[in-house]
């Protein structure tokens, strides 16, 4: 029984039989001895291949004309990416921010035009980035709508537009780019998710449906990619403020939303930019089907 407890090696945990205890004088010391550990090879998962640098990577960013799309261009950008493609409908504000993009001297801004909500759109942009770029090393699945009122008063119609971009479009986009980063050994999906859909809020049914259905999308999806080499992660912003919501956040309504954070305040974009580069980046290399929450503790908050 001894020298089966002594084979048995659980993740965090020092074997015993490693400890040795030295005296010199009256002191005591304990020097731990690791055994040198080759990796076994897994015959179920294909061998990941190293990281290549940034200058050498391309990524695509959906969304990317404005808000939290247009602040992931411009974090990639800043940290010379080698080519970053912008995808969008309003392509008149995409060759705006390619332009900062180039500023912060990026290596290649490609921009694309792109519906999510159209299954032919998506697969244009896809064959456009496979001919030109012949391959794709990170997605930031950013692209959404959100249409708020009442559940009751919706049409069927109105929640088939919400699910059309933030559901549908994030699938086809996560499928199209799958099959691109299964062909040179891997890549990172960042999905943007929102606690709206691990927690909900009043007037926005069909936004949490949606966003619930990307973070179950971003499990499920990492399970059965994680061979290919291809990590699958999420990030749920909380209340950001950008250009489309700060007066909302000055009235009174606003004040009281966040009177129930516990931090207290609404985030910054900057609050965001940690958590994207370590998904975006392949700092993550052993993170996939994660959901980041960076909210403040507002998902933790008493009920």
């Amino acid at each position: 029984m001894a020298a089966a407890a002594n084979s048995f090696r659980q993740p965090g945990l020092i074997p015993r039989g490693h400890i040795r205890f030295k005296s010199a004088g009256s002191l005591r010391s304990a020097a731990i001895l690791l055994p040198e550990v080759t990796p076994m090879a897994n015959p179920h998962v294909e061998t990941e291949r190293p990281l290549r640098p940034l200058s050498q990577r391309v990524a695509l960013v959906t969304g990317a004309s404005s808000g939290l799309g247009a602040h992931f261009a411009r974090l990639l950008a800043a940290d010379r990416f080698g080519t970053i493609v912008l995808a969008a409908r309003r392509t008149d504000r995409l060759n705006a921010v390619a332009e900062e993009c180039m500023r912060l001297r990026a290596g290649r801004v490609i921009v694309l035009p792109l519906d999510v909500a159209d299954g032919d759109s998506i697969r244009d942009a896809f064959g456009t980035i496979a001919k030109g770029e012949r391959r794709l090393d990170v997605l930031v699945n950013n692209a959404g709508i959100a249409e708020a009122g009442p559940a009751i008063d919706s049409t069927l119609e109105d929640f088939d537009r919400v699910m059309d971009v933030n559901l549908r479009g994030v699938w086809g986009c996560a499928l199209e780019a799958a099959r691109l980063m299964k062909t040179h050994g891997g890549g990172d999906i960042v999905n943007i998710a929102s606690i709206l859909g691990l927690r909900v809020a009043n007037g926005v049914a069909a936004y949490a449906v949606s966003k619930a259905g990307v973070v179950q999308m971003t499990k499920a999806l990492a399970l059965e990619w994680a061979r290919y080499g291809i990590r699958v992660n999420a990030l749920a912003p909380g209340y950001i403020e950008t250009e489309i919501n700060d007066g909302f956040f000055r009235t009174e309504a606003g004040q009281k939303l966040i009177g129930r954070i516990p931090m207290r305040r609404t985030g910054q974009l900057a609050d965001l930019d940690a958590p994207f580069r370590l998904l975006a980046h392949g700092a993550s290399r052993y993170m996939t089907g994660a959901v980041l929450t960076v909210d403040g503790g507002h998902t933790v908050s008493s009920l």
